[in-house]
């Protein structure tokens, strides 16, 4: 159990139980977000003109993006992967863990298509239990992935995924058996403009047996347009991610009075709490610079991995990646430093390819 973890333990800043149990086991970590199958294709400057994208940039489809998703595939060369923010941090987990298959369970919503059939097929390849609620009335959501030279330009198209309906799959007693073995929770800020009533539930869920709930700013429109839903989570939130962007945006709008990334990881730490049990862990990425770690009333930052700049092929994913490398310390009860150790050599190995993609086995110490 995680009885011990992160209770009464202000000077140890250590994520394992008492017993120190190093158990892996299949669904123990969950995850549920916006299930996205990315579309990568090498394209040219007369796709990109004509449907107006800049060379590197993440946008929202719009009508005039409509007819790109097929296109993309009617004329490149195209991959696909199983994608989407915290989808994407649970295929990493499993892939730094290896063994046994399926720690990682994902909830989402997607349709009945063939797209929806490839990303399944794409989630069993990655080893993660995915249980998707498949609906008939949007399509699978899609991410195209249009890459000129080192610049990719990002078009999502959220579809299927906004229709996640609790009552339709999260309340099913056989789904909520699966929620209720995992032991570490994980949800992208993103998904709180889905089902706020499904990432309350499962939040309360991780509060009440205290397992550890974590969450993620994700962008800085979550900070701003949805900071009532934010806020409605927050005080059940364990660990808490984001980068320097996101930070700024989430203090800005808490009236923090700071853009220092270190006050804002000790002032969002210091927010209510449900659990007072344990301290809220605050995790603020920077980039290239040191990550910032709010934990027991102090704050320490941790050196990344030194990468030459002609090495990163895109750091698409890396976010994404950083949260998976830290969840598969996390889920296996190990130190705070380690978690963070294994967040900075998968967010390292990531940016070295494209997209959020990785050798078959990880070489983490």
């Amino acid at each position: 159990s995680l009885s011990a973890l992160l209770i009464n333990q202000p000077d140890n800043e250590s994520l394992r139980t008492a017993s120190e149990s190093k158990d892996k086991h299949s669904n123990s970590l969950f995850g549920m977000g916006n299930p996205l199958l990315d579309i990568c294709a090498i394209v040219d400057k007369d796709f990109l003109d004509k449907y107006t994208l800049k060379p590197n940039d993440q946008i929202l489809a719009e009508d005039k993006h409509k007819e790109l998703f097929e296109e993309i595939v009617k004329k490149f060369k195209v991959e696909y992967h199983a994608g989407g923010a915290t989808q994407n941090s649970i295929k990493i987990a499993q892939w730094m863990i290896q063994q046994p298959h399926k720690v990682g369970t994902f909830f989402g919503c997607i349709g009945k298509d063939k797209f929806g059939e490839i990303l399944k097929e794409k989630a069993k390849e990655a080893h993660i239990d995915a249980h998707y609620y498949e609906q008939d009335e949007e399509p699978t959501g899609t991410c195209a992935a249009c890459i000129t030279a080192d610049n990719r330009s990002l078009v999502a198209n959220l579809a299927a995924a906004n229709c996640y309906k609790k009552e339709k799959h999260l309340d099913l007693e056989e789904n909520w058996q699966l929620v209720e073995k995992a032991k570490v929770y994980y949800i992208a800020g993103f998904f709180l403009t889905v089902s706020l009533e499904s990432i309350l539930k499962v939040a309360k869920h991780a509060s009440e047996n205290n397992k550890l709930f974590c969450l993620n700013l994700s962008a800085p429109f979550i900070c701003q347009f949805f900071k009532d839903n934010l806020m409605q989570v927050m005080p059940y939130v364990d660990v808490l991610f984001g980068n320097e962007t996101e930070a700024t945006a989430f203090a800005k709008e808490q009236e923090f009075e700071t853009e220092d990334t270190k006050e804002i990881a000790k002032k969002a730490q210091a927010l209510p709490k449900v659990n007072s049990k344990r301290h809220r862990i605050v995790v603020l990425t920077q980039g290239k610079d040191e990550t910032v770690i709010a934990s027991s009333d102090k704050v320490k930052t941790f050196p990344v991995l030194k990468i030459d700049p002609k090495d990163i092929v895109d750091t698409n994913g890396a976010g994404d990646a950083f949260v998976g490398g830290f969840l598969s310390e996390l889920v296996q009860e190990k130190p705070l430093d380690q978690c963070v150790k294994a967040a900075h050599y998968a967010a390292n190995v990531i940016i070295r390819r494209a997209g959020c993609t990785f050798p078959e086995k990880p070489d983490f110490k």
